[in-house]
């Protein structure tokens, strides 16, 4: 009887250090995948500026040529 309450006081003991582990180990998950979201936001900020950046200079261009065939 006694070698079964020792069990049983081992195994609580080891969920609690389980459980106070995994929830450590989730709230530095959390923090990594929220500055990891983070930098993706900013990389996505740079692709749409340098699309649109793309698209401005394509009508540059387009207006450039434009003009140079009516200087000539």
């Amino acid at each position: 009887m006694e070698s079964i309450i020792v069990a049983c006081i081992t195994g609580v003991v080891t969920l609690i250090g389980v459980i106070l582990s995994n929830s450590k180990s989730r709230a530095v998950m959390e923090v990594k995948l929220d500055a990891l979201t983070e930098k993706v936001e900013k990389h996505n900020q740079v692709l749409e500026r340098t699309y649109a950046l793309e698209q401005d200079m394509a009508v540059v261009k387009h207006d450039i040529e434009s003009l140079k065939g009516k200087a000539g």
